[in-house]
């Protein structure tokens, strides 16, 4: 029997992050995408970074974000060893990171939203 696919761990993942998620971290978490979309994945994880503070909404989306990309990508999970391997790669590696960093989002919007949802109703 076959293990879960790749779409089913991103699922399981941001379900797993968006535990105990407040209406900022889900206002974020819809919002990311686009964010990424206009001014690229790095520059979105300087500007959590900046927002960020200990246990806030911010930094939590960050961390959530940068985990999952270490688990799945192999870039570090800390954000200054993040930053600086973004700065180092290859343009092919950076997509792919982007592109992944997408895909987990995808997920993340929908899964904070519906665990919202039902703590709030």
């Amino acid at each position: 029997m076959a293990g879960p696919t790749l779409e089913q761990k991103r699922a399981q993942d941001a379900w797993s992050r968006c535990e105990n998620c407040g209406d900022e971290y889900v206002k974020l978490a819809k919002g990311l995408p686009a964010l990424i979309m206009n001014s690229g994945l790095m520059q979105v994880m300087a500007f959590l970074h900046d927002k960020g503070n200990k246990g806030n909404a911010h930094e939590r989306l960050a961390s959530d974000l940068r985990g999952w990309l270490n688990h799945q990508c192999g870039v570090p999970s800390d954000f200054t060893e993040f930053m600086e391997k973004m700065l180092k790669s290859e343009a092919s590696e950076y997509q792919a990171v982007t592109a992944e960093a997408f895909a987990w989002l995808k997920w993340l919007r929908q899964m904070a939203a519906a665990r919202q949802q039902v703590k709030g109703g």
